[in-house]
Parts: structure tokens; C-alpha cells; sequence
């Protein structure tokens, strides 16, 4: 069996010879070279085409988001990022997974430590999902995400005009989303397409850790026209407010006298997850008086295919699952489909519109 070839971009030596040692290990893998900043990744990804890379952020010379801008430009592959547990480690991961890195490995501690020997097992799960996803040039014919700012950049659209939560109003209907591998890039593409009071809430649950949930919520925020947070336990729902669950916390919809709430809870994982797709879904089963849309994205696994189900059986107005085309995991989309519980398979750059259209228009839609 040929072994995926593997590309170990990192500045410190310490650190490349680690990382090359633990993927060596697994018979799946050879490192064919290694580079130690981003200009070498660049030249190296051209000239030696491997089938994944794993690509440190801060370094010399180019760090990493340029090498991946410029590699996902020239040179498409599978990029696999290795984060810091920092908070600007976080924001800098999200700017990298817009860009178009297949998913990231946290560092446990600092870049010179031998807690990384704790990720092994994560690290070769990641590469083995990225050596299987499908990459595109940045300059494809694709709708593009939006125009690029600097990895830091707070500075939201300039037809945003939201900057404080809207008012508590009457909640008639509810978007909720899932996603995993790939999941900030879509979310990206379909959050900052939704129009200004969207008249409903959305509520995202995507596969991340902890603190990472948090620098995607601020990512979102400053990029869409609508509002977006890190859901919090209590959180009142509001129309034209995106909620993510935070990383470690199931998220899940109560009501009471006052309306709809958000709880956050420590449940066992499900399906290996917390969040759980799943967890939030089965939440929404017994709320038939709501107009439900529901929308599995690109991930890998089965997460929320199930609970899809239980919502259409219960009523929901639209089930939306992202085709295969622009998936970079066609997973979590295909066991909806594989359970026959999808009424709309669309690429991800006509889910927001549809998925406006279906809200707006929900009262006398007939799907």
C-alpha cells in the first residue's frame, strides 16, 4: 500500500523532527521533507507535491496564513494547521481554516514541549480526514468567501449597522445548523450572506474546543451583517442573532413563560461530541408551534443526521443538506440523505439565499 506523503513545515527544529517522528510511526505515512518557514513550504509544496502538509503559524520570513494563501493559490493541498492555546493562536486558526486549511492540531503547551506527544493520536486522525478531502485554488470559479482582511481585523461590512444585541421580540421561527470538518469556511460563506433582521434565530453547533468556539463567534460577528455570539447559559433567543455553542457544552433549547432560552450543559459526549449536533436538534422536537429550518453542512461523521430525521418527522418546514460538491467532508450531509430526511441538496453558495427565501417566506411555504 502506498503510504500518503507528508510535508512538515514548523520553524523549530525540536519541533519538526517531534511531529516527522510521531507520523512516521503510522505505516499510512511517509515525511518526504520538511521546511521551517513559509516561503520553503511554498517551494517545497510546488516542487515535491505531497498529499497533505502540516504547517505551523508563527514563523520567520512568511509565517503561516501567508504560506497557506499562497499555497491554497498555486499549489492546492490538504493543510492540516498546528495551533497554540492562546487566545490570538485561536483567531489566528480561524483566519487559517477560512483560508482553506483542512482542520488544526492544538499544541498542549508551548512550541517547544514534549505534550505534544499527547496529540499523536489527533494529529493522525486529522491527517488521515484531510488526505480524503477535495481542496480548490483560492482564484477557482467558486463564489468567493469575501474579501480577505488581515487575520486580526475586527472591522466588520460597512452596511452593518448592528453593533448592540436586537431587542427581545416574539420568536415564530428558528434556523439550526451543524458542522464539523470544514465547518468555519462554510459557516463563513453562509452566515455573512444573511441579510440584516433576519427574522429569526440561528443556532450553529460546529466541532471545535473550547476558546476556539469563541474566536469563531468574533470572527462571524465582525464579518456578517447579523449579529453573532458565543451562546451562553440563560441566553434569551432573538431574531437576527447567531448563537455557537462553545466548545465542551452541549447546547440545547428551553422554554418557559418568558420564551425560548438556551442551557449549556456538561452531558456525556455524543457520538464523540460535545457539542453534539445531534443533542441540539433532539431539543427542538417538541417545539411544532415553531417554523423549523434545519441545515447539516459539510463534517465528517453522522452527527445530527438522526436528529434531521426525528425534526421532519415532527414537522419541520425545511431540512437543508450541503451537496457533495462543495463539501470538504461529505459526511455528516450524506447520512441525512442516506436517511431519506432531506428536502433541499444545495452547494454551499446558494444555502444562504434559499435558506432566506424559506425563512422570510416561511408562512406560505409549501416543501
Amino acid at each position: 500500500m502506498a503510504r500518503h506523503k507528508v510535508l512538515v513545515v514548523d520553524d523549530s527544529v525540536f519541533m519538526r523532527k517531534i511531529i516527522s517522528d510521531m507520523i512516521q510511526e503510522d505505516e499510512r505515512f511517509e515525511v518526504i521533507d520538511t521546511a521551517k518557514n513559509g516561503l520553503e513550504a511554498v517551494d517545497k509544496t510546488k516542487r515535491l507535491q505531497p498529499d497533505v502538509v502540516t504547517l505551523d503559524i508563527e514563523m520567520p520570513e512568511m509565517n503561516g496564513l501567508e504560506a497557506l494563501k499562497r499555497i491554497m493559490a498555486e499549489q492546492p493541498v490538504p493543510v492540516v494547521m498546528l495551533s497554540s492555546l492562546t487566545e490570538e493562536g485561536a483567531k489566528e486558526t480561524i483566519a487559517a481554516l477560512e483560508l482553506g486549511a483542512v482542520d488544526f492540531v492544538r499544541k498542549p503547551s508551548g512550541s517547544i514541549s514534549l505534550d505534544l506527544f499527547k496529540v499523536k493520536a489527533l494529529l493522525l486522525d486529522k491527517l488521515t480526514i484531510a488526505v480524503h478531502t477535495k481542496v480548490a485554488r483560492s482564484s477557482s470559479p467558486r463564489p468567493p468567501l469575501y474579501s480577505y482582511p488581515a487575520a486580526n481585523s475586527t472591522t466588520a461590512p460597512e452596511s452593518k449597522e448592528l453593533t448592540e444585541m436586537p431587542p427581545l421580540g416574539r420568536i415564530e421561527r428558528l434556523v439550526a445548523i451543524g458542522t464539523s470538518t470544514g465547518g468555519p469556511r462554510a459557516l463563513q460563506q453562509v452566515i455573512s450572506s444573511l441579510p440584516e433582521r433576519f427574522p429569526s434565530p440561528v443556532l450553529i453547533v460546529q466541532h471545535m474546543p473550547p476558546n476556539f468556539t469563541k474566536s469563531l463567534a468574533q470572527r462571524l460577528d465582525a464579518t456578517s451583517r447579523i449579529k453573532v455570539v458565543e451562546a451562553t447559559d440563560g441566553d434569551r433567543l432573538r431574531n437576527g442573532v447567531a448563537y455557537i455553542a462553545p466548545g465542551g457544552w452541549h447546547m440545547i433549547v428551553k422554554k418557559d413563560d418568558a420564551g425560548y432560552k438556551i442551557r449549556l450543559t456538561k452531558d456525556e459526549p455524543r457520538s464523540g461530541h460535545r457539542p453534539s449536533v445531534d443533542m441540539l436538534f433532539d431539543s427542538l422536537l417538541p417545539y411544532r408551534e415553531l417554523k423549523r429550518h434545519i441545515v447539516l453542512m459539510t463534517g465528517m461523521g453522522s452527527d445530527g443526521a438522526k436528529g434531521m430525521l426525528a425534526l421532519k418527522q415532527a414537522g419541520a418546514l425545511s431540512t437543508i443538506a450541503e451537496s457533495s460538491e462543495t463539501c470538504v467532508v461529505y459526511g455528516m450531509p450524506r447520512a441525512a440523505v442516506e436517511l431519506n430526511c432531506v428536502t433541499h441538496q444545495l452547494p454551499l453558495h446558494q444555502i444562504a439565499a434559499r435558506l432566506t427565501d424559506l425563512v422570510t417566506k416561511d408562512s406560505n411555504s409549501k416543501t
